[in-house]
């Protein structure tokens, strides 16, 4: 063998082939992330295999975006990604550079709980409050392209989220509540 290549064996001659360059975890070099979460623009330097979930708990410490199946099937990790829900447990921190991120956190204003929370919270439509933010992350997608939906379009909406506790029903009464009262409140504005 010499140093850097690799001789191939039957039927290949002396036809020599490159060795794969070091791709452990300690070699591969960091890359900086610029990104806008709940309006605050961040810089931070990640490794490239750092999911978008780790980044937004690890590095910023906003952990109301959860990690449940780590496979993008749960929803428990849905985050408003330049306005769209995406699983951000199967994106990449890197892929986030340049984008607008919106999470949980930003959802009440004021001290005030956002519509989808106060909803949320009347109709027992959480438990143990794992799904929950992406739930109502879900749901605040949906509601601004659907304001007025029907229950059935609503369960549709809602069906990539997964929630052990609540038996979905008081999910679907609490998303039909809230946008009940984001109507009205964009008909008093």
């Amino acid at each position: 063998m010499h140093c850097g290549t690799a001789r191939s064996g039957a039927g290949q001659g002396d036809t020599a082939m490159a060795v794969p360059e070091d791709r452990s975890p300690a070699a591969i070099a960091n890359q900086t992330v610029s990104v806008t979460v709940n309006g605050t623009h961040y810089e931070r330097s990640v490794e490239p295999r750092t999911t978008l979930a780790d980044f937004l708990r690890h590095e910023l410490a906003l952990t109301g975006t959860h990690v449940g199946c780590e496979h993008g099937v749960c929803g428990a990790c849905t985050i408003l990604f330049d306005g769209k829900s995406v699983r951000s447990c199967i994106m990449y921190a890197v892929q986030a550079h340049g984008h607008r991120i919106r999470t949980v956190e930003d959802l009440a204003e004021g001290g005030q709980l956002h519509p989808l929370q106060q909803a949320f919270a009347e109709e027992g439509a959480l438990q143990c409050g794992f799904c929950t933010p992406g739930f109502l992350i879900t749901a605040l997608e949906f509601l601004d392209h659907h304001p007025d939906p029907s229950d059935e379009a609503i369960r549709t909406a809602l069906s990539g989220n997964i929630c052990r506790c609540t038996g979905y029903q008081p999910i679907i009464r609490a998303v039909r509540l809230a946008g009940e009262r984001l109507r009205a409140r964009a008909d008093d504005r």
